[in-house]
């Protein structure tokens, strides 16, 4: 096998070191006065731009200023002559190899390193991964072992700086990469010896003056003497690792801080975090901090993460605080901004930072500050969330809540202080304005103030208090608190739609868990029933007290004796059910009743009891109310409000529990027979009959399907199911749009229950009740999906108005009702045809139920491939067909409404995919089928104009790149065939025809097929010029892009969210040869992508704006760095695809704040 560059290189460089060391001659570096005046800084980072220009021409550079720095050994003139050969063992005379070998052997590891991009800091293996950490201490154990002796001897420390310096800037990544790293960890370990030597050098000036300060008797002169003497050895030492550092920091970070690849410039953060923090005499000054400062604005996450990190640790040390005054106040925004980063765990770690900001340094965030990281606590990502939360706990309810220490001894937290986290709590939540939700606020604020938002009883005492001075949006809120801590404590999750990366919890998590949940459950079983009591009026409050049981453990009613309060809570309950008729209140009020209704429990035949009296109340009731309404003709609105809030109450109970024995189904079918006859039943009573009866139905279903059901069983229910999709169906035709969606639903959950997939998983005795819908049905049902659905809605202004809110909700019911419509096609209940309706809507409300039919789509194709092409083509057909009856034959292709029927069949064309072969019969049929039809309707005899329908060609050109070069051929053919029946005036060919025949001409193939049927994407490599042509190129980009003076502070990319701006396309160049990342604007290239074309000064792929990743210029370096890189040009097939023409969709600009960012460039 071929061994790895790696190898090769190591092998090369110990065959140069082998030669080296079998002589005995060290060849002297020449250094003459021409050489050692190469001293600046331009010389050291310039690079040539030919190719054996590189680290070796700065490598030798290095040598020769060291050389002169340091005078020269004598040597006897004759030792390089004697020196100059070896003698070999059979006697003959070997010349000694030269001192370029090992150049020649790094050369040759760079030319290894081209062909492959692998090194060891980027391999994978689980050897590779511990490389770098034995890399690190290999460096750190050098130093180490060299700190007393070897390390300040001049040759070896030197000629090492020089090879990583050298290397650092090496074009080769790998060497540039690993030379880095090695360099900086180098650093790192001199500023530890250089640590040591300033406490070395301490204690010596303290021995020193102790020993001075002695008497003169006492004094010893050798000891004075001696200790002067270490004193000056100490001193050499220090200026010698400081020249060393100042070497490493100037000849390696000063360039690689700002590389174009991102772990070198993390590699350099992080290093510089640490010198700071371990030798903060020297480094900690804002000469040093101006890099973190710059490199904040990075565009890499890494980057940007490991100077948020330095930061954190040089802030957290309260000694070094005072020196950080003047960096903060130039960059504090810059922090403050990065807590809307669009990176997640980099905008955590912002918000981290800046609470250690806050309590290190008073003063310095301002109260504009605070609040622009407030918002924060209700994020999605729940990291980020709860660092927000963190913050606004320190903020504003540490300094009021917190326990001090009193005489030494920290006193028992009173009853004061809790309230004052909540009123504070109370009046942060509701005056900010927010958030609707606390539950969000409770989530965000639960690991830092847990305990405090655990403290139920605190909580209770506030709402059971008489003289309590809070308003009815407090107590709305402190409930919703109560509730949300008691759903967090009892589920250990957030709430819905917001993300963690927890998997589960851990035993411990889970134990804390428990044992919160019976505290929880002991406290508020005894004040439940009280808190019902005082709220049982407010629908708002009541609600969400009723949802307390979700989260008890009901068990400890029967295991401490609670019963006696279980009494308490039934008769609250029934008085709540009785009392309110909003949804929200008796759902409740059923959910908890249903929950304590379980068998398993002891008091279950109390609760049972106590049920059966409530729904005997509300049927008693029910029966007397509707004998009035079916004796008399006109009921006031009295009458009319108690029979919809029974029947309301009632359906309500159906959905949680069996009430067939109390036999509702008929006087409800006769409620429903006299409202579809007459019409003088209210609406408000027609609604819940129409639900009392869909859930009377569903539970006799249930009871059949749970047991060997006889056949009288099954035909009475098959009729009670045929007589309410009957009354249902004339309840589409009713006045009252409720009414109409209302039996709409219930119509498609009847249709898929009964549909033929009942019958599936050993259910054949079932069949009896299967039903298909007749044909007038189905028809109605599209009609309702065509008047109710696919209508053009409003313009939402913001999303924060009555009127959004009331357009939002509006188009999640639309929304319902489409998903039920497109359920019965999925499962057969109505014909698949009947999907066109649905299809030809696909591209005109994309925004709203884009994501619906997208899906719908996709499950038809994997039913039947054929039947859903046909599909597709029949909605095309019937879009053509009503525009061509609007508008008429002439200039149709130029109307809006024609080019959004293209775009729907450039979006039908993307959804079969890659699979050409697969699709090849489909795509083919779907050809001939739109040539038969663009030419169905022929024009009058002796007409030249041509046919209505033929405009439709140009809709099918949109499906001509699925197709295979062999099939196109045939369809001209066949086209040519079906248009000698139509006369046609000579020289004129119609434009349709002509756009048609294009799309089908070879050239038109835009991607290319293999044998096997799947798309070639087509490769190219991209070969740089010659050698010369390279350079001539290289110095007219560097004359045309190089600004006339390079700025002292790069510019950076800032990742803050900026509204209101577009996302900029930015392409990185580089000078020349340099591998340095290349800030200055005038590098920046902008203007109209489409417009640059592929050539020798620019090797640039075409830009597009949605795209940044296909922006890159191919520099002479990144070709060097991935030599094997092949630029692929493909279609882009993906199913969601939008126009390249267009604009982003509106959908885009209302995305959640922490969601994106908008890259912005500050020159700093």
């Amino acid at each position: 096998s071929t061994s790895s560059p790696l190898r090769r290189a190591v092998a090369g460089g110990r065959r140069s070191v082998s030669a080296a060391s079998s002589s005995s001659v060290s060849v002297a570096m020449p250094c003459d006065d021409g050489d050692s005046k190469q001293t600046s800084e331009g010389d050291s980072e310039s690079l040539s731009a030919g190719e054996g220009s590189d680290f070796e021409d700065s490598l030798r550079r290095n040598g020769k200023k060291r050389a002169a720095k340091r005078p020269l050994k004598p040597t006897p003139a004759k030792l390089p002559k004697k020196r100059s050969q070896t003698v070999r063992a059979n006697g003959q005379k070997e010349s000694e190899p030269p001192a370029s070998d090992l150049f020649d052997a790094v050369k040759g590891a760079k030319s290894d390193m081209q062909d492959s991009g692998d090194y060891p800091l980027t391999a994978s293996g689980p050897s590779w991964k511990k490389f770098q950490g034995s890399f690190c201490e290999f460096v750190r154990t050098l130093v180490y072992q060299c700190q007393y002796g070897l390390l300040y001897d001049g040759f070896p420390m030197d000629n090492l700086i020089s090879l990583l310096t050298g290397l650092s800037d090496s074009q080769v990544r790998a060497f540039r990469h690993t030379s880095t790293l090695a360099a900086m960890k180098l650093m790192t370990s001199l500023v530890r010896v250089a640590l040591q030597l300033s406490l070395h050098k301490d204690n010596n000036q303290r021995q020193y003056e102790a020993e001075r300060n002695k008497g003169p008797g006492q004094r010893a002169p050798e000891r004075l003497e001696s200790l002067l003497e270490k004193r000056r050895e100490l001193q050499e030492h220090q200026e010698e690792i400081e020249g060393m550092m100042n070497a490493l920091f100037r000849g390696v970070f000063v360039h690689r801080y700002r590389d174009v690849l991102p772990e070198i410039r993390a590699i350099c953060i992080e290093e510089i975090g640490s010198w700071m923090q371990s030798y903060s005499t020297s480094f900690l000054t804002d000469s040093y901090l101006k890099y973190i400062g710059w490199t904040l604005h990075d565009k890499h996450r890494d980057v940007r993460l490991k100077c948020l990190k330095a930061l954190k640790g040089l802030y957290g040390n309260q000694d070094l605080t005072s020196r950080l005054e003047l960096f903060t106040s130039r960059f504090k925004d810059r922090m403050v901004s990065m807590v809307m980063d669009r990176e997640y765990d980099v905008a955590v770690e912002a918000v981290r930072l800046l609470i250690v900001i806050l309590k290190s340094m008073d003063g310095v965030l301002t109260d504009a500050d605070c609040e622009s990281i407030y918002p924060v606590v209700y994020a999605s990502n729940r990291a980020l969330a709860s660092a927000a939360g963190e913050f606004l706990y320190w903020k504003l309810f540490y300094p009021e809540c917190e326990t001090r220490a009193v005489g030494g001894r920290e006193r028992r937290r009173s009853p004061r202080p809790q309230r004052t986290f909540f009123y504070l709590l109370l009046s942060f939540f509701v005056e900010s304005e927010l958030h609707d939700h606390a539950a969000y606020l409770v989530d965000s604020l639960w690991d830092c103030a847990g305990p405090l938002l655990k403290d139920w009883e605190s909580l209770t005492s506030l709402l059971l208090e008489k003289d309590q001075n809070l308003g009815d949006v407090q107590e709305s809120t402190l409930i919703e608190i109560l509730v949300s801590s008691v759903r967090q404590a009892s589920e250990g999750h957030p709430p819905v739609g917001r993300v963690t990366g927890k998997k589960g919890l851990t035993p411990k998590e889970r134990k804390i868990q428990a044992d919160d949940k019976v505290k929880l459950t002991e406290h508020l079983i005894p004040l439940l029933p009280q808190l019902l009591a005082k709220f049982s009026a407010d629908a708002e409050k009541v609600a969400p007290l009723l949802q307390l049981l979700n989260y008890f453990d009901l068990n400890i009613y029967c295991t401490r004796r609670l019963e006696k309060h279980l009494e308490l809570l039934l008769q609250q309950l029934q008085e709540v059910v009785v009392k309110h008729a909003e949804p929200a209140v008796l759902e409740a009020g059923a959910h908890a009743l249903y929950l304590l209704c379980n068998p398993e429990f002891t008091f279950f035949t109390r609760v049972d009891f106590a049920r059966s009296q409530l729904v005997d109340l509300l049927t008693d009731r029910f029966q007397q109310e509707l004998e009035e309404l079916l004796q008399s003709s006109f009921l006031d609105e009295d009458e009319v409000y108690s029979l919809a809030a029974t029947l309301k109450r009632l359906s309500a109970f159906y959905n949680a529990h069996d009430l067939t024995r109390w036999e509702l189904y008929e006087p409800c079918y006769q409620l429903l027979r006299k409202a579809v006859d007459t019409g003088e039943v209210p609406h408000q009573v027609t609604l819940p009959a129409l639900t009392l009866v869909y859930f009377s139905i569903l539970w006799t279903l249930t009871h059949i399907s749970g047991s060997d059901a006889s056949q009288k069983q099954l035909l009475d229910l098959k009729g009670r199911m045929v007589a309410f999709c009957e009354l249902c169906q004339s309840c589409l035709s009713d006045v009252d749009s409720e009414i109409q969606e209302q039996a709409f639903v219930l119509l498609s959950d009847l249709l898929l229950i009964f549909s033929p997939q009942m019958i599936i998983g050993g259910r054949e005795f079932l069949r009896p009740l299967v039903f298909i819908p007749e044909a007038t049905l189905q028809s109605e049902l599209a009609s309702f999906l065509m008047d109710h659905v696919f209508i053009q809605p409003g313009e939402l202004s913001g999303g924060h108005s009555q009127e959004d809110h009331l357009q939002i909700e509006q188009l999640h019911q639309r929304r319902r009702l489409l998903a039920g419509f497109c359920k019965l096609l999925l499962y057969g209940v109505l014909e698949m045809d009947a999907a066109s309706d649905v299809f030809k809507h696909y591209s005109k409300f994309y925004n709203d139920y884009g994501d619906i039919i997208k899906e719908t789509l996709t499950r038809a194709r994997q039913i039947d491939r054929s039947h859903c092409s046909r599909i597709l083509l029949l909605s095309l057909k019937q879009l053509y067909t009503e525009l061509l009856q609007e508008q008429g034959p002439q200039g149709l292709n130029e109307l809006p409404a024609f080019i959004e029927m293209r775009d729907l069949a450039r979006r039908f064309a993307l959804s079969f995919g890659p699979q050409q072969l697969q699709n090849r019969d489909l795509v083919v049929m779907l050809h001939k089928e739109g040539i038969k039809f663009s030419l169905s309707e022929l024009p009058p005899a002796g007409s030249s104009s041509q046919p209505p329908n033929l405009a439709f060609l140009e809709l099918l050109a949109e499906f001509s790149p699925r197709l295979f070069h062999q099939d196109k051929q045939l369809l001209l053919s066949y086209l040519e065939k079906c248009l000698q029946r139509v006369s046609q005036a000579p020289g004129r060919p119609w434009g349709p025809v002509t756009t048609y025949c294009h799309s089908l001409s070879p050239g038109e193939n835009t991607a290319e097929v293999s044998p096997q049927g799947y798309p070639r994407s087509k490769k190219r490599r991209v070969e740089g010029p010659s050698r010369q042509h390279r350079e001539d190129i290289s110095a007219s980009q560097e004359e045309s892009l190089q600004p006339n003076s390079i700025p002292a502070t790069p510019m950076l990319t800032s990742t803050a969210v900026k509204s209101g701006q577009p996302l900029g396309a930015s392409e990185e160049m580089e000078e020349g040869g340099s591998s340095e990342l290349a800030f200055p604007q005038g590098l920046y290239l902008l203007g109209n992508p489409r417009s640059r074309s592929l050539s020798p000064q620019h090797f640039q792929t075409p830009l597009n704006p949605s795209d940044p990743g296909l922006g890159k210029q191919l520099t002479r370096l990144s070709l060097m760095e991935e030599d094997e890189e092949e630029l692929e040009i493909h279609d882009d097939l993906s199913e969601d695809w939008q126009g390249s023409g267009k604009s982003s969709s509106s959908s885009e600009h209302r995305l959640d704040l922490l969601d994106s960012t908008e890259l912005n460039t500050e020159d700093f």
